[in-house]
């Protein structure tokens, strides 16, 4: 009798102890998959454009098709989508591809599996009280400019475009006031006299004639014409040590990604907008689709990164960032392209 108590309880110990280890990530070898194919993405604002592929993914079903559960959750700025990677809360981002570079100075590294984009999708809008002398980036001397939030790609790139143009960074002030209706009650309200945003935000703004397009960068020519160079931006990213441990849960997500930015470009702004949820829309139908059309022009069609673009992305970021300027970037360690191109 106590003999058979103590092998129950040897067993208990032992169904105890494995899943233990299995709730721990952390536990599983080099090459092991995550054995459920739960996984957690934050995405830096799940209803901009920019990010559109990843609710378009889970609307078109290419996630369950490819056998993996994936919850997407959502913060206001791509910086507060990084931290949530960074401290272990997800397993991938939807966000900007510039992060990887940040964090990689930083001794994370974190690498680009699926490039989403191949241009910012960003546009530097002015209020319309403001228009007058605020013309261009060289006008941003003693302004507040909007951004999603401080440390944001959006940041990055509105600190580019002034010291590009021959203003200093501790010229301007940048504001965080996110994105959609708290960015355009900033502008009307005079928080800020512009700042940087995107759909369906942009069009919004129009719509209502708040305020008037300043940088347009929602097209690879604007990328070109602003940053010098295609400028991969939406992505997905995750840390170098989960996708070298999860190989095979990471090809099929970049599957699935891949397969969702192949049926963007095969339909119209109507067709993908009618995917989305209806309350994106917060503008309505129309103007929705519309700025989905504006905006598409910035996605790649096979998840690839452009050949040139982590160089631009390099050459931008040192251009101001202390921490960057000095620093040597391992671009090949930011980006992989092995399960897109699979």
């Amino acid at each position: 009798m106590r003999t058979s108590r103590k092998t129950a309880a040897a067993v208990v110990a032992a169904t105890l102890a494995l899943t233990t280890l299995t709730a721990c990530g952390g536990s599983q070898g080099a090459g092991s998959d995550d054995g459920n194919g739960k996984i957690k993405i934050m995405v830096g604002g799940l209803d901009k454009v920019i990010y559109l592929p990843a609710r378009l993914t889970q609307q078109l079903g290419y996630f369950e098709d490819e056998g993996v559960h994936v919850t997407l959750l959502t913060e206001p700025a791509g910086v507060q989508a990084t931290t949530s990677l960074v401290s272990g809360d997800v397993q991938g981002v939807v966000g900007f591809y510039d992060h990887t570079l940040d964090l990689q100075v930083k001794g994370k590294q974190v690498e680009s599996v699926v490039q989403l984009a191949h241009a910012p999708g960003e546009v530097e809008v002015v209020s319309d009280k403001a228009s007058g002398d605020l013309t261009s980036a060289g006008d941003f001397k003693g302004k507040k400019l909007g951004v999603t939030g401080l440390g944001s790609s959006t940041d990055f790139l509105t600190k580019y475009l002034a010291v590009k143009n021959g203003v200093r960074t501790d010229e301007f002030t940048p504001v965080a006031v996110g994105a959609g209706q708290t960015f355009i009650s900033a502008l009307q309200q005079g928080s800020i006299q512009g700042g940087m945003t995107t759909d369906p935000t942009v069009a919004q703004i129009l719509d209502k004639k708040l305020g008037k397009v300043l940088i347009d960068m929602r097209t690879p020519e604007g990328s070109e014409k602003a940053l010098g160079g295609p400028y991969p931006s939406s992505s997905l990213y995750m840390n170098t040590d989960w996708v070298n441990g999860h190989k095979e849960t990471v090809r099929r997500l970049a599957r699935a990604f891949v397969k969702t930015l192949r049926w963007m470009s095969t339909h119209t702004a109507e067709q993908i907008a009618a995917k989305m949820p209806s309350d994106y829309a917060q503008g309505g139908k129309e103007l929705y689709a519309q700025s989905i059309k504006d905006t598409l022009p910035m996605f790649t069609k096979d998840g690839v990164m452009p050949a040139d673009g982590p160089a631009t992305v390099a050459r931008v970021l040192k251009a101001f960032n202390p921490n960057l300027k000095n620093a040597t970037v391992d671009l090949r360690k930011t980006y992989t392209t092995e399960f897109v191109k699979k």
